[in-house]
């Protein structure tokens, strides 16, 4: 009856096509981890940036529906996961398509009412869009996390204005004030690109000095190249690599202080760490474990002698002895300092999961589509017996 009513109107092929290719996450995904999940909650771009190819490719913001968003989420919360990462690529203006300008806001605090999900994460805002009500659900909702990605890309209002960045220094640098006045303890991330078409080197200057005033603890710095197709493609002006390379080699530099400066402050302070496998490439050799604190930061962590030994996905409380440029250093366990593990849900289905692998293999979460398979059904387990009366 299905087949049959899909080759009369096409219905089930459409919505299963939207499900795809709209709305990705509509349908379950594949999943690296057991207990952190990725949930889209929108689609395509609205903003015509120069450089970007995106509105190009995916079209109009499309925005799922909250009711959607919130079930995958329990969904998730269900199988064990412990963080969620809510995904678009311009999260805070979710909502314009169907009229709630306040909807990123209230989506966050929603998510503080899902029993046993511990850590919400998004990305990645747009600062023009980037209002005061976000900024108040992620100060008032407890699971949300300290960490905010926003996206500078240039600190020359100029280069802004060419690359269709409908905000300016000033903006940027106020929405950071304002996350810090609520969230003093905020970890701030942004996107650079050095070497946009016409950059003059006043305008990297001006880069330069955003970022120094911004302080950010990390920094994805990239190096400008052509994409076919963007308006930025085929402007006038396109810099030399070598010019290119030198003002990238500058910002790094200026970066690597600012983070490891920003590292520092961390010293002395209990941060509580979600454990993860894989996260430290010496974490052999040193007997570390690692993990994400609630900011964000990477952390290696000692384990004292004896000690209950967390599962990926389980929280573990930990005193920083050092802040590295890219990462935290916490061994004061091994002094006497706090160490305290907690097991969760993340760490029971991380577990469970290691249970019923291919020897060998790298176990990941399972996938059903809840779409019909090819070839002869499997063979029923035999029925119970009937009870006799």
């Amino acid at each position: 009856m299905l087949l049959e009513r899909a080759r009369h109107n096409a219905e089930a092929q459409v919505e299963i096509l939207e499900s795809l290719e709209t709305f990705p996450s509509t349908l379950p995904t594949r999943r690296d981890s057991a207990y952190s999940g990725w949930v889209s909650i929108s689609v395509g771009c609205n903003n015509t940036c120069t450089f970007c190819i995106v509105p190009s490719l995916r079209g109009k913001e499309k925005d799922r529906r909250p009711g959607e968003i919130l079930a995958e989420i329990e969904a998730l919360v269900q199988q064990g996961v412990v963080e969620i990462t809510l995904l678009g690529q311009n999260v805070n203006s979710y909502g314009v398509e169907f009229g709630d300008r306040l909807a990123f806001g209230k989506l966050l605090r929603a998510c503080g009412d899902i029993e046993g999900l511990e850590r919400v994460r998004f990305t990645s805002p747009h600062p023009a869009a980037f209002t005061d009500d976000v900024i108040d659900a992620m100060a008032e909702t407890p699971n949300v996390m300290p960490s905010l990605h926003m996206p500078l890309q240039s600190g020359s209002d100029r280069v802004l204005k060419e690359m269709r960045r409908s905000y300016r220094s000033a903006k940027f640098l106020g929405i950071l004030d304002r996350v810090r006045e609520r969230i003093p303890h905020a970890a701030i991330t942004t996107d650079l690109i050095v070497g946009f078409p016409g950059e003059t080197e006043e305008d990297f200057q001006d880069t330069l000095d955003v970022v120094r005033a911004s302080r950010f603890s990390s920094a994805f710095t990239f190096q400008y190249s052509v994409r076919p197709g963007t308006p930025a493609a085929t402007m006038p002006d396109q810099l030399p690599k070598s010019v290119v390379q030198q003002r990238f080699d500058r910002l790094i530099e200026l970066q690597e202080e600012i983070s490891w400066s920003e590292n520092r402050t961390v010293e002395g302070r209990t941060v509580e760490v979600l454990v993860a496998p894989g996260e430290g490439r010496k974490d052999a050799e040193t007997q570390r474990l690692s993990g994400r604190a609630q900011d964000n930061r990477l952390v290696h962590f000692a384990v004292p002698d004896g000690a209950e030994r967390p599962r990926p996905g389980d929280m573990v409380e930990v005193d920083v002895t050092y802040g590295a440029p890219h990462h935290l250093v916490a061994d004061g366990a091994l002094t006497g300092g706090t160490y305290r593990v907690r097991r969760t849900a993340g760490g029971d289905a991380w577990e469970a999961l290691q249970a019923g692998a291919t020897p060998g293999a790298s176990p990941k979460p399972a996938v059903s589509l809840g779409m019909p398979s090819i070839g002869k059904p499997a063979t029923p387990p035999p029925s119970a017996p009937a009870c006799s009366l």
